[in-house]
């Protein structure tokens, strides 16, 4: 599954990177779509099976990208 990750801010976005190449997860920084919405201007672009297990504080929404859609999936409370 493909998701795009946005970030509260862009040093969570670089954390967010970090943490996934130490995992080797392939993962894309790249400015936030259009469509999306984000205080930051950086999101990633990660396909991997459990997204779930890579939540934490730095991420304020995830979207599922599926059928040229943007599926919200979390969001930060």
């Amino acid at each position: 599954m493909i998701y795009n990750v946005l970030f509260f801010t862009h040093s969570g976005a670089v954390k967010f990177d970090r943490k996934c190449k130490r995992m080797n997860i392939q993962c894309e920084l790249m400015p936030v779509p259009r469509s999306l919405s984000s205080n930051c201007s950086v999101s990633a672009k990660i396909e991997f099976s459990d997204i779930n297990s890579l939540i934490d504080d730095e991420i304020e929404k995830i979207f599922l990208a599926q059928n040229n859609e943007n599926i919200l999936i979390y969001e930060a409370e």
